[in-house]
């Protein structure tokens, strides 16, 4: 009796443990990239007043419209997110919000999370917050100014993903803000040394070329979003697997239907959906982005006129065009 109560006791105490300190989620299973869905991601903006502090009001009834429109994914705190503004606290009010509208409502939504700095403890420290508010995947792009070196790129990546391993990582390349270009033989080397946490990419060059090798190198399972509007829906019909859009926060079911026409090879569909947004493709980035697209949506009435320096509202010698590509795509 007195050895089955020790075994008793040995069982209970295992599973205490285990309850306390759950082993980490495994990213080999599927759970984890049919979080994530293809088609059109919007690049979300950060509403704010135009004092600049955040207008969440405002934000709530974006993530709405964006459900009801279709949107397959939202791409939080990015660079049209104006996140590099944005304090932590900030950070989790905006994180918050978008886990009560979307992960708490039950939605089918994915929600990407850009915590990518030149820091790597500090994306670190974001990543971990992402995590805390459900969070599908984190965003990381490579570190800017400093132009690091491909092994450098890996260090950077594999410091990341080693420190919170439950967050899948999509890789970010835009060599034309951070003056650094992720080659496909990078992204190869940095998704065969990081293992399976490494999802996918945001590609941003507009180089439909590498969509082929970089599928190739990292596997059909290797998720890939253009960030492009112009070319993203070429990207698409090439084998990728969605956009990460800015055009979206302006004609986001517009751009679900020329994605799932994309996703489905329907190359006249795609072109007969997307002439109409060529324009706003082009004119959104007339002026620094999120400039234009916050504009536009103030224009459209969804949200007031706030920006945060050193970014400044359109100018007005703007104005007509962006809001001439609104009007040509039946958007005003």
């Amino acid at each position: 009796m007195k050895s089955l109560a020790f075994l008793i006791s040995i069982i209970a105490t295992a599973n205490a443990f285990t309850f306390l300190h759950p082993p980490p989620l495994s990213l080999s299973s599927s759970t984890s990239l049919s979080a994530l869905n293809p088609g059109s991601t919007v690049a979300l903006t950060t509403p704010m007043l135009p004092s600049g502090s955040l207008d969440i009001p405002a934000y709530r009834k974006l993530l709405q419209w964006h459900v009801e429109s279709g949107t397959k994914g939202l791409c939080v705190l990015g660079t049209t997110g104006e996140a590099s503004t944005l304090s932590f606290e900030e950070r989790e009010e905006v994180l918050k919000v978008t886990k009560e509208e979307i992960k708490d409502k039950n939605h089918n939504v994915s929600i990407i999370v850009g915590t990518g700095t030149i820091n790597p403890s500090t994306c670190i420290k974001y990543s971990l917050q992402a995590l805390k508010y459900s969070a599908d995947a984190s965003l990381i792009v490579t570190p800017y100014y400093v132009k690091p070196t491909p092994t450098g790129l890996l260090n950077h990546y594999k410091k990341i993903a080693d420190a919170v391993p439950e967050l899948p990582i999509i890789l970010y390349n835009v060599p034309s803000r951070t003056g650094c270009d992720m080659l496909p033989s990078t992204v190869s080397l940095i998704k065969e040394n990081c293992g399976s946490i490494i999802i996918g990419i945001k590609e941003a060059t507009g180089d439909l070329s590498r969509v082929e090798p970089i599928k190739k190198m990292c596997g059909d399972d290797f998720m890939m979003w253009s960030g492009d509007d112009s070319t993203g829906s070429e990207f698409v019909l090439l084998g990728g697997d969605g956009v990460i859009s800015v055009t979206a926060n302006v004609a986001p079911k517009e751009m679900n239907v020329v994605m799932e026409a994309a996703l489905a090879k329907d190359r006249e569909k795609v072109e007969e959906e997307n002439e109409g947004l060529k324009g706003v493709h082009e004119e959104l980035f007339c002026q620094a982005n999120p400039i234009p697209v916050k504009w536009a949506l103030w224009k459209m009435g969804r949200v007031e006129e706030g920006i945060r320096g050193p970014l400044t509202v359109l100018e007005e010698e703007y104005w007509g065009r962006v809001e001439k590509a609104l009007e040509e795509a039946g958007i005003l």
